[in-house]
């Protein structure tokens, strides 16, 4: 049965994992019959928002791996403890926390540093040929570690041009892509949705992540 690393970034889209897309990523990953281990970074948040006022909260401090146990339903591991050699595949769902917790993306675009861990995980991965998923705003992030390996990747997050623009700036090919489908850049083993970027609630969602888990499961069993 194949196992799949699910990188989760805190709890709510402004300011970590979008949830509608990690809830439906383990959901889609159940369906496909897979294994799934969730993980995020033990770390602070960058940002606190309050989801009601969409502000952010001052003062107020929160750990990334401690709120991602919401989404784990407390079932998830420190992303320092999961390596390569444990897993088959490994998925980012989006949501700010992608480009503030994950990475620096939302800040900095083209010039973002990301989590070391994460930088870790992805590079043992693709070291290792197994294949990575990224949905919504992650693949910015990933574009960011292809592009330091001397990668020229293909991923999307859509349409945004400001975005791809970003995307573009670190040397990876980006292509628009609908919210229902997915991009797959078989050379690297890579797969990308938009998700929220586009989509305009769940069903659509649903349909871009189930066919980039069906592509990141069939990958990891091949």
């Amino acid at each position: 049965m194949v196992k799949v690393a699910v990188c989760l970034s805190g709890c709510g889209v402004f300011d970590g994992s979008e949830i509608h897309e990690a809830v439906l990523t383990l959901l889609a990953l159940d369906q496909a019959g897979a294994r799934y281990v969730c993980c995020a970074p033990n770390a602070d948040q960058a940002v606190v928002m309050n989801h009601l006022t969409r502000n952010p909260v001052p003062g107020e401090r929160r750990n990334v791996l401690v709120e991602s146990a919401r989404i784990a339903r407390g079932e998830i591991q420190d992303l320092a403890n999961v390596h390569a050699r444990d897993v088959d595949a490994l998925i980012f769902p989006g949501g700010l926390g992608a480009a503030q917790n994950l990475s620096s993306f939302a800040a900095d675009g083209a010039n973002c540093t990301v989590h070391p861990e994460v930088k870790r995980l992805v590079g043992e991965m693709i070291d290792a040929g197994k294949p990575v998923g990224a949905i919504c705003i992650a693949p910015a992030m990933l574009a960011r570690i292809l592009s330091s390996r001397g990668l020229v990747a293909q991923v999307t997050i859509g349409n945004d041009a400001r975005t791809a623009s970003e995307i573009e700036k670190m040397g990876i090919r980006h292509t628009d892509c609908s919210c229902t489908s997915f991009v797959v850049d078989s050379a690297h083993r890579v797969v990308t949705t938009p998700a929220y970027m586009l989509a305009k609630g769940p069903a659509e969602v649903f349909e871009g992540v189930k066919g980039l888990v069906g592509e990141v499961v069939r990958l990891a069993g091949s």
